[in-house]
């Protein structure tokens, strides 16, 4: 039996896929298309990792050939922010590797108690997903759980880690239309967050 895969190389990083789970049914996920990357890799998880698992996992990896991991696969990362917290230190007192999270942004409504300052020092860069310039329209595209309250939950999150992560980008893909995109440059702006408007890839190759 081919054996589960945790960490994958994508665009020359180190990818980390550590959960199925995800609050959100972005109507551009992945989900949607395709569950492989790479070739033939499936991203699909048998089971939720151990955080031992995925130490292990990382140890078989050859670290030389890349300078950061990325937390991001088939579901949403912060669904385990206490493992990622976990795992990235091992990752640190081994490598001197930088750790990057692409994520939804949605933790406190995941998980109300997880620290949002545990990061500090442990997680080098974030990438928010802002989909959308307003509650609304953000809802409507990932059909989050949560409902209308996700919006300003993620904003809320992205500026909070943006005080204190060296690092953090609100990004959105270029599918919803030029006037949208620059509705969101101006929300952006506003809570003073840098934006990236990443090109939709179809095949869905593209995971930064």
């Amino acid at each position: 039996m081919k054996a589960m895969k945790i960490f994958y190389d994508l665009n020359g990083s180190l990818y980390a896929n550590i959960t199925n789970k995800c609050p959100c049914n972005c109507t551009f996920c992945i989900r949607h298309n395709d569950e492989t990357v790479g070739e033939n890799d499936s991203l699909w998880l048998e089971h939720e990792p151990t955080v031992d698992e995925i130490k292990a996992a990382f140890d078989e990896v050859d670290t030389s050939k890349y300078s950061e991991v990325v937390f991001c696969g088939y579901g949403e990362p912060m669904e385990r922010p206490w493992d990622i917290i976990e795992v990235a230190e091992y990752i640190k007192s081994q490598t001197d590797m930088k750790i990057r999270i692409n994520t939804n942004g949605l933790v406190s409504l995941m998980h109300p108690t997880f620290d949002l300052y545990s990061m500090r020092g442990v997680i080098d860069s974030l990438s928010i997903s802002l989909n959308a310039s307003d509650p609304h329209k953000y809802l409507e595209i990932t059909k989050s759980r949560f409902g209308l309250p996700s919006y300003n939950s993620m904003l809320n999150f992205a500026i909070v880690a943006h005080s204190f992560i060296p690092d953090v980008k609100l990004t959105i893909v270029d599918v919803i239309g030029e006037e949208e995109v620059e509705k969101c440059r101006e929300r952006a702006k506003d809570v003073g967050v840098p934006l990236r408007v990443r090109a939709f890839i179809s095949n869905n190759r593209d995971y930064d």
